[in-house]
């Protein structure tokens, strides 16, 4: 294992100890969090008001179905989003940080999907009473495609396509001032 006072150098020249990086990794894994969550939340506020509304009454039983499963999901969903805070106070003082980052890393990759397929499930759920059936079908169809390709495939491709060579040489390589870039890469 690392000791706080060694400093390690990663192929594009960031120079942190391994204390640090953890520190770095958490705090990029809060701001993805925070991210999610206020669209999580905003999701699930609408969920929560529809009940209340004139129309609701009008709802077929499929469609009351389908707007209980997305309330569950999304209260769920936030739930998801919010436990690696949760770890996070339970494991505080233990110094097991990375282990922390690294659970934390699972659940945010999980939350990521979630968040895409819950705002797909209200695209649906809203087209199937304002359009009907059909519409909702397709269109959500195209959209869960969309929110797949956008939060899934394409991040998994451009991981596959990283250099880390390449990315030394665009940012800065380590012989030329390597804390200066250390923002622009991970």
């Amino acid at each position: 294992m690392a000791t706080d006072d060694q400093v390690y150098e990663d192929s594009v020249g960031r120079r942190e100890t391994f204390e640090e990086k953890l520190d770095r990794n958490w705090n990029d894994l809060l701001q993805e969090l925070r991210v999610m969550q206020t669209g999580a939340q905003i999701i699930t506020a609408f969920l929560m008001t529809l009940p209340f509304q004139a129309r609701f009454e009008d709802l077929a039983p499929y469609q009351v179905g389908l707007y209980v499963a997305l309330l569950t999901f999304s209260g769920l969903l936030t739930c998801v989003i919010i436990t690696p805070v949760a770890i996070h106070r339970k494991l505080f003082g233990l110094h097991v940080k990375d282990s922390t980052v690294a659970h934390g890393h699972r659940i945010v990759k999980s939350a990521v999907l979630g968040i895409g397929l819950m705002a797909t499930g209200c695209v649906a759920f809203i087209l199937d009473v304002v359009a009907g059936d059909q519409v909702a079908i397709y269109v959500g169809g195209g959209v869960v495609l969309v929110m797949l390709a956008l939060l899934w495939v394409i991040p998994a491709l451009l991981k596959r396509a990283v250099n880390p060579e390449d990315a030394k040489h665009q940012y800065g390589d380590k012989n030329n001032d390597a804390g200066k870039n250390s923002e622009a890469v991970d």
